[in-house]
Parts: C-alpha cells; structure tokens; sequence
C-alpha cells in the first residue's frame, strides 16, 4: 500500500530515508556522498514522483521503491 510521504511527519520521513540509504549500500562511483546528500536525493525523488514510500502488510515494514513498482504482496 502506498503512503502518501507528504502526510509523513518531516522527522519520520527523515528517519525513514536514513534507514533506507543505509540499508541499500548503494555504490556511488568515484564520487562518495555525505547522509545528508543521499538523504536529500531520495527526498528529491519522492518529491518528483520518481519513487514512492510503500508499507508492506506481509512484512509489515516501510520502503521505498521505484514509482514504477508493481505491488505483488505489498
């Protein structure tokens, strides 16, 4: 189910994205990037629709996924 991040407390939505950055070890090429730049470029992408945050009732846990992601146990 998808969860509109405008409706999430500035704080959680933070928290959320932090969570997220950190868990996803994204390789960032020669150029290595601060939290704060990671976390502001996820912010970016939900603000531009290029991704969306998404709870999962089967696992019962937040993420955030591509907006093009198709729900198949979400």
């Amino acid at each position: 189910m998808e969860i509109p991040w405008q409706q999430v407390d500035s704080e959680t939505l933070t928290n959320l994205i932090e969570m997220f950055v950190l868990r996803e070890g994204t390789d960032y090429g020669d150029e290595e990037k601060s939290l704060a730049e990671k976390v502001e470029d996820v912010r970016r992408q939900l603000a531009a629709g290029e991704a969306i945050l998404v709870w999962s009732e089967l696992h019962e846990t937040v993420n955030i996924l591509p907006a093009n992601h198709r729900f198949d146990d979400e």
